[in-house]
């Protein structure tokens, strides 16, 4: 509130230094806005490829299973699965995009060999082999598609955080110091004027009375001369 703000130079020079202060962070914040938008709409064509693969390799793992299902029956398929000696292994680090840490995950022991998958390569038909590979591609793509989505989820939490702070300053702060500075400006100008008005008044005065001593000092000199006696001849 202006009302508030007391109009001195010491609070002026106080408002214009946050004023250029709040437009470089304002400007900062607008590059930075921007630049994570641009990084969004990237991850984002990423993410639709990534979506498509995955959509694709659940509907082969899907076909390829219950074939294996049909042909092998599904004491076999269970027994081949449970076979399975080492799991895959999930670790995930992190990563900086303009200021925002996303994860990263590193995913081991996903793909196997026929004989990493513990079940007997001679008790099991190319059917199961199939659905084991088929499962180990869609086990990478929801790895995948895991980074890739909680990675936009960060970016579009920081976009909005970002827009929040920048329309703060364009639509709250810079108005309302703006606001500020320009009612100290008036009060000053005001205070100037009444400033100068004061000290005309007071130079006038003063020449009031310097012409009032002059003039009194004349009158003066006039009675003294006319009380002097004639010099007689």
């Amino acid at each position: 509130m202006t009302e508030d703000v007391k109009p001195t130079r010491k609070n002026l020079m106080q408002i214009e230094d946050r004023i250029e202060l709040s437009e470089r962070g304002h400007d900062t914040l607008e590059k930075k806005r921007d630049g994570l938008i641009m990084e969004f709409m990237e991850i984002l064509d990423q993410a639709q490829d990534v979506r498509e693969d995955l959509e694709a390799d659940y509907e082969y793992a899907q076909r390829s299973i219950n074939m294996a299902r049909t042909m092998e029956g599904d004491v076999a398929v269970r027994g081949a699965a449970s076979a399975l000696k080492e799991y895959p292994e999930i670790t995930t680090q992190s990563k900086n995009i303009m200021g925002v840490v996303v994860p990263q995950i590193e995913s081991t022991k996903v793909r196997k060999d026929l004989q990493e998958r513990g079940y007997g390569v001679l008790g099991t038909s190319a059917r199961i082999d199939e659905a084991a590979e088929a499962y180990e591609d869609l086990l990478e793509s929801i790895i995948l598609a895991a980074e890739i989505e909680t990675a936009m989820k960060k970016m579009l939490d920081e976009i909005e955080k970002t827009k929040r702070r920048v329309n703060a300053l364009e639509f709250k702060l810079l108005p309302d110091l703006h606001e500020n500075q320009e009612y100290i400006e008036q009060k000053l100008e005001e205070q100037e004027r009444e400033e100068i008005f004061r000290m005309k008044k007071i130079k006038e005065k003063k020449e009031e009375a310097e012409d009032a001593e002059q003039e009194a000092e004349r009158e003066e000199e006039t009675e003294d001369s006319e009380a002097e006696p004639p010099v007689e001849a």
